[in-house]
């Protein structure tokens, strides 16, 4: 018996890794390594980052190319390496939802957020992506968090721009498209632009010629 223990304690451990490295595996393959061209922003990174993704989802969903990439390039700068933004007050306003206290933010109802701890309404009011999506927008595209920030980022943010704004954009009213994109809002009719840099709508419609001019 006792030359059986040394040979339990083995196989005990062997099986306590294995099953460790069973459950750590999914963290591991999720932690994204970046180098240091992809903390690098320009209207050349949003080609280099982007460009084959944006590509392929605007033509999905029938959108101009040079729009997306501008967007692109007002959100995130081309950056690959895209840290997530914080809203306060969109954070209060789910809080709110979640408590009662009024019946819905946007599409969002108390009852998406019944389950949902204060991590999770974190994350559904910070901004995701090369886009910037809001966290809770991947409630109405019932999708995950995960999706809207993972590889399929660009994807899931044409079709909701698609779905939210997309008879804009049919329409060629990329000033409006801007400003609903960053304010929820189409281009106000006294000029005054509600959007947090006041030349957003600007600076996207110069974005977009650049992006035309490559074609």
């Amino acid at each position: 018996m006792k030359t059986l223990k040394p040979l339990f304690w083995i196989c005990l451990f062997l099986l306590l890794l294995s099953l460790g490295l069973a459950y750590i595996k999914p963290f591991i393959r999720a932690v994204q390594t970046y180098t240091s061209d992809d903390y690098k922003g320009g209207l050349d990174m949003v080609d280099k980052h982007f460009g084959s993704d944006i590509d392929s989802a605007a033509q999905v969903f029938q959108i101009e190319p040079a729009y997306l990439k501008a967007l692109c390039m007002l959100e995130c700068s081309g950056k690959k390496a895209i840290s997530p933004r914080f809203e306060a007050h969109v954070y209060k306003e789910l809080k709110r939802v979640q408590a009662g206290t009024i019946q819905n933010y946007e599409h969002v109802q108390a009852s998406m957020l019944k389950d949902a701890n204060d991590d999770a309404i974190r994350n559904l009011a910070s901004s995701w992506g090369p886009f910037q999506l809001m966290g809770y927008k991947c409630l109405l595209l019932d999708i995950k968090i995960r999706d809207i920030r993972g590889p399929d980022a660009v994807f899931y943010a044409v079709k909701w721009i698609h779905l939210t704004y997309g008879d804009y954009l049919k329409k060629h009213q990329y000033k409006d498209a801007f400003h609903i994109h960053n304010t929820g809002q189409k281009f106000p009719s006294n000029g005054k632009a509600k959007t947090y840099d006041p030349k957003y709508c600007q600076r996207g419609l110069q974005y977009m010629k650049h992006f035309q001019a490559q074609n």
